[in-house]
């Protein structure tokens, strides 16, 4: 568990829940962080060889844009029109 930067002793101590959480918490921390660097022309030709990565890109993207919009960076829809904006929409 060198990821989580805990020792065997530290993990036998911590409850069971917690330790569960924390490799939950890594898990969504690596498939955030997987395609840092990359953009989509790059992936393009990354898929030819190996069709999965597509769906794990897209993976990316989805977590990603949800962080995003939880913390406020990113608007869930967006405006078509000024009259939208006067509607509420």
């Amino acid at each position: 568990m060198k990821e989580l930067g805990l020792s065997w002793k530290e993990i036998k101590e911590i409850p069971r829940q917690e330790v569960v959480a924390l490799v939950a918490a890594y898990n969504i921390y690596v498939s955030m962080h997987s395609y840092d660097g990359y953009n989509a022309d790059d992936i393009k030709h990354m898929a030819k060889d190996k069709p999965e990565i597509r769906s794990q890109y897209n993976k990316y993207l989805e977590i990603n844009d949800n962080y995003k919009i939880k913390a406020g960076r990113k608007r869930t829809h967006t405006v078509n029109s000024f009259t939208d904006v006067l509607k509420g929409r």
